[in-house]
């Protein structure tokens, strides 16, 4: 029989693995260990069973999901390429505690009231063994909360998990295959270590910048790939994120969406800086990726021209070389007629569309008329009215 004060005890020593303790479900279960009678236990364990079936019927699976989801000094070494045999000792006595109380059934209690719940399940998992497994993959898979997600935003200077993502796909977007092949190439550059550059996809809008940036962070998620989006106003923000991650075996993408500027914007100083590098040196895992439909990102005035800088031109090449600062610079401009018409074409094979052709592309020709100029999103926004019926 199980002695439940010893194992109690054993979770209250954990030290790798000490922020698991504040599991509301493990914190929840050493709550039914240390129960005196059965009406403690029936509290703790109703507890135990709301909080474990909102993600499944299986403790030993949940608590090894937690184990290897959960953030500690040993898989941040081990991401940074350290080791320590007293920690790594530690660990391994730890994950044994927590495969030991995997293994507790409803069964195991004998309280007389336990009859009354319905028994969760348990399975026999080595977790030091799942464990070295998941240290083995960390610079794919991530740890903490780059293991739970791959898409983050910026919220009150933290980062946060984007639990659902936009899931465009590379195939989902037809046409623009030149365009995007540069892009790729950078990017698996990034995640193969080699020199990557920053990026800035410009030109007109509807064709598919910001979801080729979406579309490459979910096409190389299980690479090692993740994405961070930053607002404008976030942008002095950036060196402390740099520094967050610097030490991450991941890679990392911090897209800007949408980005121009007014010539007095401060903003405009802090990406300048960002791009040009800092004391801090830059980052080898994170390039950043920005789209806009300004080649030169600055918003200039004709009565910018007529001021009184007496350095007026200086100042304006300044403004205007922005954009220079990117090493890959690449323009999506709105299709002509016939890559309109294979956009159109390939959307309407991927939604199952069945149609005459003729008649079809005289009605795409003419929902881009209406909607002001072919571009792939006019296609798309055809193509899914044309499947409905609308049209």
């Amino acid at each position: 029989m199980t002695d439940f004060e010893t194992l109690y005890t054993k979770l209250h020593t954990l030290a790798v693995f000490y922020s698991l303790r504040r599991d509301p479900v493990l914190a929840a279960f050493a709550s039914m260990l240390a129960a005196g009678d059965a009406d403690a236990f029936a509290e703790s364990c109703s507890a135990f069973e709301a909080k474990l079936f909102e993600y499944g019927d299986n403790w030993s699976e949940y608590l090894l999901h937690a184990a290897l989801e959960n953030e500690n000094i040993a898989v941040r070494m081990h991401a940074r390429g350290r080791s320590n045999d007293t920690i790594d000792a530690s660990c391994e006595r730890e994950l044994e505690v927590l495969q030991e109380t995997s293994l507790i059934t409803l069964e195991d209690f004998s309280h007389a009231c336990a009859g009354y719940f319905t028994p969760w399940k348990t399975s026999s998992i080595d977790f030091t063994a799942e464990y070295r497994r998941h240290l083995g993959e960390v610079s794919k898979k991530g740890y903490g909360m780059f293991a739970k997600a791959h898409v983050f935003r910026l919220v009150h200077e933290m980062l946060e998990p984007v639990l659902y993502p936009d899931p465009q796909r590379l195939c989902d977007l037809p046409g623009y295959e030149p365009e995007r092949k540069k892009i790729i190439a950078n990017v698996e550059a990034l995640l193969q270590g080699k020199p990557a550059v920053n990026m800035l996809l410009y030109g007109d809008a509807g064709t598919g910048k910001s979801s080729t940036i979406k579309a490459i962070a979910n096409e190389y998620k299980d690479r090692g790939l993740r994405l961070i989006e930053v607002k404008k106003k976030e942008l002095y923000q950036i060196p402390l994120i740099l520094e967050q991650l610097a030490d991450l075996p991941l890679k990392f993408i911090l897209f800007i969406d949408d980005l121009s500027f007014s010539g007095s914007d401060d903003n405009f100083a802090a990406l300048k800086a960002v791009l040009e590098g800092s004391v801090s040196g830059r980052s080898e895992n994170t390039i950043v990726a920005a789209t806009s439909n300004r080649r030169h990102l600055v918003k200039e005035l004709m009565s910018d021209r007529l001021g009184d800088d007496i350095h007026e031109n200086d100042t304006r090449q300044e403004l205007l070389s922005l954009s220079a600062r990117f090493g890959l610079i690449v323009t999506f401009q709105k299709p002509d007629k016939d890559r309109y018409l294979y956009i159109v074409s390939a959307l309407a094979e991927e939604y199952g569309v069945v149609a005459d052709r003729d008649d079809l592309f005289t009605k795409a020709e003419m929902f881009a008329l209406r909607a002001g100029g072919r571009t792939p999103r006019t296609a798309r926004q055809f193509i899914e009215q044309y499947k409905s019926g609308v049209l």
